[in-house]
């Protein structure tokens, strides 16, 4: 097996701190969006806990850039990433730093293309879900009539917005809570799509396998007959050998 090159090594060794770094930084995005009352102190230490995390996400971007073979191929292949790195400019996004999580537990989840999706799927609706609720609250509660002013609020909000049932009794009314609106609903309706490909994949690969089984047990049903027509064949030449009469000897 050919040795790991350099960047290899790099994204192999930050995987679990990045992971770690990533429940940080969410944790920390969290909380003062969850608990308006918290101490001033605490808010500081928390928004500094946030900027020291995101710097390492900062730092291995910069680091896999300098160790990429092809570091132009490696910006136009990476474009999430950089996102990823620059979303303290906008914080109602911030919490997106959950799809680095989805990404460490997809490479977890095995070669299977049925695992990849269920893990994508799982993952993918909880941490949209996560993230929407958290961004919009944060973006909408303190505006002028304002309707999303709770967690409770902003997750009923995210969950019929994501299934595009969209009751119409709680909206954003900022510009900021409508840009993660039309996120949320392009990713429900990604998501729909993600499940149906999947849930039609699947059922059309066990009727292949189903076709497969009984085209096996044809075969070997033909086999058997075969062998048994060989068989019946050599019984018949035997007994035609039996009562066909000699010629007597003259």
């Amino acid at each position: 097996m050919a040795a790991l090159s350099r960047y290899d090594r790099w994204r192999d060794r930050a995987e679990l701190p990045l992971t770690i770094a990533a429940v940080v930084f969410i944790v920390a995005y969290a909380v003062p969006i969850l608990d308006t009352h918290l101490a001033d102190p605490v808010v500081r230490a928390l928004s500094i806990v946030s900027w020291v995390t995101w710097a390492a996400f900062g730092v291995d971007y910069a680091a896999r850039l300098l160790l990429a073979r092809r570091r132009a191929h490696f910006v136009r292949t990476h474009v999430l990433d950089l996102a990823l790195v620059a979303l303290p400019l906008w914080r109602p996004l911030r919490a997106l730093r959950v799809v680095t999580l989805i990404s460490v537990v997809n490479r977890r989840a095995g070669s299977t293309l049925r695992g990849r999706v269920a893990t994508y799927v799982t993952m993918g609706t909880l941490g949209v879900l996560l993230v929407s609720s958290l961004a919009v609250l944060d973006a909408e509660r303190g505006a002028p009539k304002a309707t999303i002013t709770t967690f409770g609020d902003a997750l009923w909000w995210s969950i019929t917005t994501m299934t595009t049932v969209g009751y119409g009794d709680l909206y954003p009314v900022t510009f900021t809570g409508r840009i993660v609106a039309a996120g949320l609903m392009i990713c429900g309706v990604a998501l729909l799509g993600i499940v149906t490909a999947s849930f039609a994949s699947w059922f059309l690969r066990r009727v292949a396998d189903d076709e497969a089984a009984v085209q096996q047990a044809t075969l070997r049903d033909i086999d058997a007959l075969r062998a048994e027509v060989s068989d019946l064949r050599s019984e018949i030449r035997q007994l035609t050998r039996a009562v066909t009469p000699r010629t007597p000897d003259r």
